[in-house]
C-alpha cells in the first residue's frame, strides 16, 4: 500500500471528490506560470471546504520566501513543496521560517540527480520528470533504491501505479494530469487511483 496525493486541485468540485475518495494529501499549485495555479485566497477557500483530517500541500517554483509564508499564515496549507531550483539552505530556511513540513521535487535525469535528491535536507523527496508534464521520467535510473522515502510524480496514471509500486517501492505517489479529463479533474480516475494505490 502506497500513500498517494492528488495535486492541482483548482475548484470546489475537485475538492469533494478529494472528500469522497480521501487521499493522503491534496495539493494547490500556487505557482503563477502552472495551468493549474490558484491564487492562495482560492486555496484557502478549498482548504476549508476540504476534509481537515486531508493534509494539504502548497507547491512553489523558485518563488519568494514571502509568497511561501502567506499561505502557511492563513492555513491554506499544512505542507510546503519546493519543485523549482532551491537550494538546500533555501529548503532549510522554508522550514525555520514556516515551522512546516518541506518537501522537495527533484527533475530526474542522470544518477546524480538522484544522488542530490537522496542528500536533500527536506523532509520528504519527490522524484519527477519536470514541472507537471505529465511524463514519467527514466525509471530504469532507479535500479538502486533510495535509502530514505521518497514521492513518485510524472505520468502516473490509475492504470500504471500498480506496475510503479511492484518496479519502484515508491513511498508514495503523486498525480495530478493521470486523474484528469480534457485537463479538468475526473471522479472516476481519482477513485480508481486512491484504489490502485491502496491495492484494491
Amino acid at each position: 500500500m502506497s500513500k498517494i496525493k492528488i495535486c492541482g486541485l483548482r475548484r470546489e468540485i475537485d475538492a469533494d471528490y478529494v472528500n469522497e475518495t480521501v487521499p493522503d494529501y491534496a495539493g494547490f499549485i500556487l505557482w503563477p506560470h502552472s495551468r493549474r495555479y490558484i491564487t492562495p485566497e482560492q486555496a484557502l477557500e478549498l482548504r476549508r471546504r476540504l476534509d481537515p483530517a486531508i493534509p494539504t500541500v502548497g507547491v512553489f517554483v523558485d518563488q519568494p520566501l514571502e509568497e511561501i509564508l502567506a499561505p502557511v499564515r492563513s492555513g491554506a496549507i499544512d505542507i510546503v513543496q519546493l519543485h523549482g531550483h532551491e537550494t538546500p539552505e533555501t529548503v532549510r530556511l522554508v522550514a525555520r521560517e514556516t515551522g512546516k513540513p518541506v518537501w522537495k521535487a527533484f527533475k530526474v535525469r542522470s544518477e546524480d540527480d538522484l544522488s542530490r535528491a537522496a542528500d536533500s535536507p527536506a523532509d520528504l523527496i519527490l522524484l519527477d520528470n519536470g514541472y507537471g508534464t505529465g511524463q514519467s521520467f527514466d525509471w530504469s535510473l532507479l535500479s538502486r533504491p533510495l535509502d530514505r522515502p521518497w514521492l513518485l510524480a510524472g505520468g502516473l496514471t490509475p492504470e500504471n501505479i500498480p506496475q510503479a509500486l511492484e518496479q519502484l517501492s515508491p513511498w508514495g505517489v503523486d498525480l495530478s494530469s493521470g486523474v484528469e479529463t480534457e485537463g479538468w479533474k475526473d471522479r472516476e480516475k481519482i477513485l480508481a487511483a486512491v484504489q490502485a494505490a491502496r491495492g484494491n
